[in-house]
């Protein structure tokens, strides 16, 4: 079971906070440290300082790191135009040495959106869009060096484009789609995910939405063995009752209510839920939800803890 660290920033965070998160992630032995690409916070958070852009951070921690995965859990197709997105990808890979993986959605948070002047397309353009953005982003990094990439679709257009940079994984970084769509998300997953991710979702539904992924691969003839899946639960995680409660607390989050939708509890507790994750749904991975980005000491202890048991 991978084991990876994800953050929300956008709900108040230096760039120096995700830094030393990234660097705790790495010595504590975790496979990857990913964060949200949102620019507003939600909820009662205040948000301060502000967000820091996804991309950006994560070309910065590729220099300051050295064995972790990174990524985005998952990047707004409506954020950026998939050209220059691309571009920007492939660049943070090269400079991490090939340890960049790509999520993307098709954006959904209106508020955001308003206050940063996005446009927030209805939902089946969104998705439109989307799909395109995927083929274009994909298309771009395997374009066989010496070569062209063209694209005519509805939304966007490229022509001859020399396809450059390329990343530094070959033929591209590993792409992961999410999200609880039943009909147009399964399809896009089985085209163009290496990893399908659902967020927050109980196991059951967990269960039936890969199952309509795998449904979607076998219907184009490909193996659904080849998207891994994996879902992202909130942590609340302590040695005793007490601070399980003080971590819950700390977040906001009601401990009855998380311990039946997140990961809360002893380690030994939240080993169990995971093995009952796993039997239920064949996930493989698994995204720690991280809120409280001082509490560095929860992560040493799932480290020291939790992961040991999981093999």
């Amino acid at each position: 079971m991978d084991l990876r660290i994800f953050t929300e920033p956008q709900q108040g965070a230096s760039y120096d906070d995700l830094l030393r998160v990234a660097e705790a992630t790495e010595a504590a032995g975790y496979d990857a440290f990913f964060r949200s690409d949102h620019y507003l916070k939600m909820g009662s958070a205040d948000g301060l300082p502000g967000p820091t852009d996804a991309w950006i951070t994560l070309a910065g921690l590729a220099r300051e790191t050295n064995r972790i995965r990174l990524g985005t859990l998952v990047t707004a197709a409506t954020f950026r135009h998939p050209g220059p997105l691309a571009i920007s990808v492939a660049q943070v890979d090269q400079m991490s040495g090939g340890r960049v993986e790509f999520g993307l959605g098709a954006g959904w948070y209106d508020a955001e959106h308003a206050a940063y002047g996005l446009t927030l397309p209805p939902l089946k353009e969104r998705f439109d869009r989307y799909a395109e953005q995927l083929e274009i982003v994909t298309g771009l990094w395997k374009t066989p060096p010496g070569s062209t990439y063209s694209f005519a679709g509805r939304y966007y257009t490229l022509t001859d484009s020399p396809a450059l940079p390329k990343p530094a994984q070959q033929p591209a970084p590993p792409v992961i789609i999410g999200g609880s769509g039943k009909k147009r998300t399964p399809e896009l997953a089985a085209r163009f995910a290496d990893e399908f991710n659902l967020p927050f979702a109980d196991p059951e539904t967990s269960a039936a939405q890969f199952a309509r992924v795998e449904a979607a691969a076998r219907e184009i003839g490909r193996d659904p063995k080849e998207i891994l899946r994996s879902v992202a639960l909130t942590i609340a995680v302590g040695r005793s009752d007490a601070e399980v409660g003080q971590r819950a607390s700390a977040i906001g989050r009601d401990l009855t209510e998380l311990r039946a939708n997140g990961l809360a509890g002893t380690p030994a507790e939240v080993v169990d839920r995971i093995g009952q994750w796993r039997e239920k749904t064949g996930i493989t991975r698994l995204y720690l939800q991280l809120l409280d980005l001082s509490d560095l000491d929860q992560l040493e202890l799932i480290a020291a803890e939790v992961a040991p048991q999981l093999d």
